[in-house]
């Protein structure tokens, strides 16, 4: 029995996918449950050939293999059913508005509909989720050792209370955390990053590979290569030393390789 209170049939969507772009990725599953004003639902779930290879790190993560989809219909088949059966439904999902919602308009757009979601409802679960359990130092100081942070923004109290709750963290989560800087840095990152600040990342290939704006995604060599003036638009922009540095490096390898083709 569902709380929600409808004038619309509510769709919840979850996809998975060949990467984490939504210009250039796609879709190899997409999972939908349509809950109705009347208390009913639907649900569909199709697996989609992407016609692009699947990363490894999204095979690692979703377990849908190339092999799994290579005989599947392709989203442009799947497209005007779905369009059909999201016909004048709110959206919802988990991180969805950030993700998922704009992964699925653009594939809609690439199989030649356009699916506007101007005046659809979008309800993302991460992010009432994240308003409402707070993730600031004093609300994780209270969850894990169930104490309030009474002098929070003074610096030495700060850092003790984040030294006092790793020591809960690794009590709380003995199964999984260990007790080790090598693993615990590992297990505290979302990638792997080649600057301080994560504005370049390794890929599954180890190439340093740009992590914002319209390059993400794409290895940094490339787009010297492809655009030798973003390069300088670098240099010149308002990023970090250290990032720049990083940057420089990047060229310079690149100098060198090209140097010792021509000779």
């Amino acid at each position: 029995m569902t709380r929600l209170k409808l004038n619309r049939p509510l769709a919840f969507i979850d996809l998975e996918t060949t990467g984490v772009s939504v210009g250039s990725d796609r879709i190899v599953e997409i999972a939908i449950i349509k809950l109705n004003p009347d208390g009913s639902k639907t649900n569909r779930t199709h697996r989609v050939n992407p016609e692009m290879e699947i990363s490894a790190e999204s095979i690692s993560i979703h377990g849908i293999s190339n092999a799994d989809v290579a005989e599947e219909p392709t989203f442009t088949d799947l497209a005007p059913a779905l369009f059909k059966f999201l016909f004048n439904c709110d959206l919802s999902g988990y991180n969805s508005n950030k993700f998922d919602i704009p992964m699925l308009v653009e594939e809609f757009y690439r199989a030649g509909i356009e699916f506007d979601f101007q005046d659809r409802k979008l309800v993302d679960v991460q992010n009432i989720f994240h308003k409402m359990e707070q993730r600031t130092l004093v609300a994780a100081y209270k969850f894990y050792l169930n104490k309030d942070l009474t002098n929070a923004h003074s610096a030495l109290a700060d850092i003790e209370a984040t030294h006092e709750i790793l020591e809960a963290q690794l009590e709380r989560y003995s199964d999984t955390l260990k007790a080790d800087i090598d693993f615990l840095e590992e297990f505290s990152q979302y990638n792997k990053t080649a600057d301080i600040m994560g504005r370049i990342v390794f890929d599954d290939q180890n190439r340093e590979c740009i992590n914002f704006g319209k390059f993400k995604g794409t290895p940094v060599e490339d787009v010297f290569r492809k655009e030798p003036g973003y390069y300088g638009w670098l240099m010149n922009g308002d990023f970090p030393l250290s990032t720049k540095k990083v940057f420089k490096d990047i060229m310079d390898k690149l100098k060198a390789k090209n140097q010792a083709a021509r000779s």
